[in-house]
């Protein structure tokens, strides 16, 4: 992938559309036509959609920790901001258990991460009757910053904490966002600053060491964190360090992390009483 900085792949978009940039990219990088890169992203929302669509609420994970919680959003109805926030709480939860249970997910950027993107989404295509086609140019830009995190950064909970993972989400699926909601490229890299600024120093401390929890919870706050960091780039209200060097402090903050924070279950939650105590009982299944 020819992108290693957020400020080259604002310069790529000059001239066209940055998610045209990011696809173009794409086709030169895979050596595929046009039409073979869109319908693979077209496949990768299918697959979102499908995962949250296929959600069963009397399904539980194999160790019995992870099932029921977005049936338990839905039917509370508390709705403190709103139906529609309530909906990306609960997507958030459909996906993240569907991986849990050993569901069909799209890993975007990783598997424990997996509910973030659909999240923000799913609901913003229905509230806005947006079509497909506008999805999938967002997908596209979700891919560029994500590439450029993964470049100067990191994806993996085992090297970077969780901040790496659902904090490297949230920061795609902000910059999905503003595009959705016509914001401006430069916006669409101050909201990816913002959400990765707002999860910075986020652990990975996976009680038992299965993806569940914290994992779950993480996602919603991913997705919550994602709407947040677009509005206050679509007002002008965001951060004014610079992307490159918000993902660069990450990676810095990722390499000062403890192993026991970084995906190993020796520390955090995973380390508290009760956290060691399920991880004896999964060991003794």
């Amino acid at each position: 992938m020819a992108f290693h900085s957020v400020e080259h792949l604002l310069r790529a978009a000059l001239d066209r559309p940055l998610w045209e940039a990011v696809l173009l990219d794409d086709l030169r990088d895979r050596g595929v036509e046009r039409e073979a890169s869109w319908a693979r992203m077209a496949g990768l929302w299918e697959a979102m959609r499908a995962s949250a669509a296929g959600y069963d609420p009397d399904k539980r994970s194999a160790c019995g920790l992870t099932g029921g919680a977005a049936a338990k959003v839905e039917a509370a109805g508390v709705e403190l901001s709103g139906a529609f926030v309530t909906q990306v709480m609960a997507t958030a939860l459909k996906v993240a258990e569907c991986n849990a249970c050993m569901g069909r997910i799209v890993a975007a950027p990783t598997a424990g991460a997996s509910g973030v993107l659909p999240a923000v989404l799913l609901p913003v295509q229905e509230k806005y009757a947006l079509a497909d086609e506008e999805i999938l140019q967002a997908l596209y830009v979700s891919a560029g910053f994500g590439q450029v995190i993964a470049t100067r950064a990191s994806i993996a909970g085992a090297e970077g904490g969780c901040q790496a993972e659902v904090g490297s989400a949230s920061a795609m699926a902000t910059a999905a966002l503003v595009h959705l909601l016509g914001g401006r490229p430069e916006q669409m890299a101050a909201a990816c600053a913002t959400a990765l600024q707002n999860l910075m120093g986020l652990v990975c401390d996976p009680v038992a060491g299965l993806v569940e929890l914290p994992c779950v919870g993480r996602n919603v706050i991913g997705a919550m964190n994602a709407l947040s960091a677009a509005e206050l780039a679509l007002a002008g209200a965001a951060s004014p360090i610079p992307c490159d060097e918000v993902i660069d402090a990450m990676r810095a903050v990722g390499d000062q992390m403890p192993t026991a924070l970084k995906e190993t279950g020796g520390g955090g939650i995973a380390a508290t009483p009760t956290g060691r105590r399920i991880a004896e009982q999964m060991r003794s299944l």
